[in-house]
């Protein structure tokens, strides 16, 4: 990620600190029945604050997504133990990006099989060299010896898996093969309980990360797609479904469709009023001056969202569209 300091985002979420979890539904249990219950897991800052969830059946757990780093992955599974002792026996990949699948071999080293999209497996080789590289030599967060390995996935499909789980419980995967906030998307349906869990093609009441997928080594955002993929879910899946998304809060899925798409619509204005107004000064936007334009474009974006949280996704998120928005004016 050229001209980006997110070693200093990290420095100051760090005082923002802690680490916040939740358990998401109620077990009703009986000598017969046992009602598949949602257990939620949040980072702290320097994980991105990022969300994986449990969905555990009568015998056994799924994990989806894996978190950033291993440790967090180990501190998830912590939190999933409060709760229960049951085994995890599948590890879903919502997309690839770090935070969703630098953990893995904590889930494997549970037993939990790794399972992912075609497309996501054929993404992610890139996108963790590509990250691998930031963090090691621009963040120097990591060293190359402590940057999260690239974990192989165990099972993979093409376009539609079902996971049949203890109980006669049901998962749905569902790859949508198209770019949001990633090169692809892969989305889980669990039917007893009518929640969709989208990874970061969702953030309710939170910024989104804009910069895109990662492709031929390269931020891509790709707006268009990404409305597209949040209007096609309004008919793939029901209306009283609930959303759990990698940040922000759950919500049924009409309501935050359609506050997502009004997002995305009014991001991409901001960024193209912005870039605009800098006239001839829109070279600063890969100098030295980036970090100030950044900073500016995630002020411009907490007043015009005000109830939304983590607007650092913007300051460190959006030179990808930023990048896209100045190549569409140069041409």
């Amino acid at each position: 990620m050229k001209n980006l300091t997110l070693l200093g985002m990290v420095q100051t979420a760090l005082v923002l600190g802690g680490c916040v979890s939740n358990a998401r539904g109620i077990e009703r249990s009986s000598a017969r029945v046992f009602e598949p219950r949602i257990i939620e897991f949040k980072s702290d800052a320097m994980g991105f604050d990022t969300k994986n969830y449990f969905y555990e059946t009568a015998q056994e757990v799924v994990a989806i997504d894996a978190q950033f780093t291993p440790d967090l992955a180990k501190q998830s599974i912590a939190h999933l133990r409060k709760f229960t002792q049951k085994p995890i026996t599948w590890l879903v990949i919502t997309h690839p990006n770090p935070d969703k699948f630098n953990g893995a071999q904590v889930f494997a080293d549970e037993g939990a099989k790794v399972i992912a999209s075609q497309a996501t497996i054929e993404a992610m080789e890139g996108v963790h060299a590509y990250k691998k590289y930031y963090f090691v030599n621009i963040a120097k967060m990591f060293t190359e010896e402590s940057y999260p390995q690239l974990r192989p996935v165990d099972e993979s499909f093409d376009d539609e898996m079902t996971l049949r789980l203890s109980g006669g419980d049901l998962l749905l995967l569902k790859e949508l093969s198209r770019a949001a906030v990633s090169s692809n998307q892969t989305v889980v349906y669990a039917p007893k309980v009518r929640s969709l869990f989208v990874g970061d093609l969702i953030h309710f009441n939170a910024h989104a990360w804009l910069e895109g997928g990662i492709v031929k080594g390269e931020a891509t955002p790709a707006l268009e797609s990404w409305i597209k993929i949040l209007n096609d879910l309004q008919k793939l899946y029901p209306v009283t479904t609930t959303v759990y998304g990698g940040r922000g809060i759950e919500a049924r899925l009409n309501v935050a469709v359609k506050e997502q798409i009004a997002y995305l619509i009014k991001a991409e204005k901001i960024v193209s009023d912005f870039v605009v107004g800098l006239g001839d000064k829109k070279s600063e936007l890969r100098g030295d001056k980036a970090g100030e334009h950044y900073a500016a474009l995630a002020k411009i974006f907490e007043r015009e969202f005000p109830a939304y949280d983590l607007s650092y996704m913007i300051q460190y998120g959006i030179y990808g569209l930023v990048n896209q928005v100045v190549a569409d004016f140069n041409h």
